[in-house]
């Protein structure tokens, strides 16, 4: 289990720390003027990597370079019924072309994120894979 302690720091920003590592991410409130991220930015960086993470164990086991790949993240809000996420695109830009039977272990692979089994059922995650031509 990872431990963080996020402090707020004054001003709409925060700062969260992971405690074994010492290491920092800066948070603001991005209707405040912020030019940190933003909780919703790391929410979808937090998707999209453990999906990419998921999907580099596999690549090593099989020996598939995936370095350099690339995930777009966009995070629709909705205020229905409150203020929250709507949707979560990702669009996995993929460096390298790999054969049928690699895209769909790679491909499943990441959708066997856990993070991405612990959104609500309300918030469509929609998942997409551009490959070289």
């Amino acid at each position: 289990m990872s431990k963080l302690q996020i402090t707020y720091d004054g001003s709409q920003h925060c700062t969260a720390l992971q405690k074994a590592q010492g290491k920092t991410v800066a948070i603001d409130c991005p209707y405040a003027g912020g030019k940190e991220f933003s909780p919703t930015n790391l929410v979808g960086a937090g998707l999209a990597s453990c999906m990419l993470l998921s999907m580099g164990t596999l690549a090593g086991r099989d020996k598939l370079d995936i370095s350099d790949t690339r995930v777009d993240v966009e995070l629709s809000m909705t205020d229905k019924p409150i203020k929250r996420i709507g949707a979560i695109d990702l669009t996995f830009n993929m460096p390298r072309n790999f054969s049928a039977a690699e895209r769909v272990k790679l491909e499943s692979a990441a959708h066997k994120c856990p993070i991405s089994h612990s959104f609500h059922s309300d918030i469509p995650i929609f998942v997409s894979f551009k490959y070289p031509e």
